[in-house]
């Protein structure tokens, strides 16, 4: 019977450690982001500018990430 007690302590600690780690996890996919987006940006920048009128300011361009799938964002408000 103690040795139940110590199995079941075991299984709640792995899954909380296993919880922390998914946590820690998201939050580094969230806060990283890609390198090549300040560079995409601005050559989205040059390349539509050519053909519209916008505002560099507002352009924005974010990757987001989701188990296995990435989505690149682009919003270029025109005016």
């Amino acid at each position: 019977m103690l040795l139940d007690f110590f199995r079941k302590n075991k299984k709640k600690s792995a899954q909380k450690a296993k919880e922390r780690l998914q946590i820690i996890l998201a939050h580094e996919r969230v806060s990283n982001r890609a390198p090549f987006l300040d560079d995409l940006r601005n050559d989205l920048i040059k390349v539509i500018s050519k053909y519209v009128d916008i505002d560099p300011n507002d352009v924005e361009v974010s990757l987001q990430r989701d188990n296995s799938m990435e989505v690149l964002e682009i919003n270029i408000p025109i005016k």
